[in-house]
């Protein structure tokens, strides 16, 4: 599902490179990535992600050579592979928790499921706030919000970082 080789990746600046162990995930395979703040998690999920570019070593992510794809070739592969959950939630204030999940649906190219929408919103325990704007939530319900986009159409490969963070025991 997930394999890389010799994985660097460079921030603008200068910085030294951060450099990531090989490693081969098997479909159905968990990771847990460890490590202290700025060790390059996030960014080890944003490169498996097509969310940036590795500056040097080989990416196959669910079989695609991550290197060769370019532009709205990525866009596509990323919309129909990989379910996201970022630290940032990037929820769009301008649309309601609904709408943001069906531009799940709009980024694969595919008409909106609004069913698929209700059944995911509901699994999270958040379908009694689908019309509200994302200012109108907590944060552990925007993370279930967030949590329900990333599943919404399921994904090959599901990516959390730190999926958790604002959710009490009980979520």
């Amino acid at each position: 599902m997930i394999r890389t080789r010799g994985l660097c990746f460079s921030h603008a600046g200068g910085a030294a490179p951060l450099r990531f162990a090989d490693l081969d995930l098997e479909p159905g395979g968990t990771l847990l990535l460890r490590g202290r703040s700025g060790a390059g998690k996030s960014t080890w999920l944003a490169l498996v992600a097509g969310l940036r570019r590795a500056a040097a070593g080989e990416l196959c992510v669910a079989g695609q050579e991550l290197g060769g794809l370019r532009g709205a070739g990525l866009d596509a592969w990323r919309a129909r592979t990989i379910g996201y959950l970022p630290q940032k939630l990037h929820l769009s204030g301008a649309l309601s928790v609904a709408e943001n999940l069906g531009l799940v649906y709009f980024a694969a190219g595919l008409p909106c499921d609004a069913a698929a929408i209700s059944r995911a919103l509901a699994q999270l325990d958040v379908a009694a706030l689908a019309a509200r704007k994302p200012h109108q939530l907590s944060g552990g319900q925007a993370q279930r919000v967030a949590l329900a986009r990333a599943v919404l159409r399921a994904p090959r490969l599901l990516l959390a970082d730190e999926p958790t963070a604002s959710l009490d025991d009980d979520a």
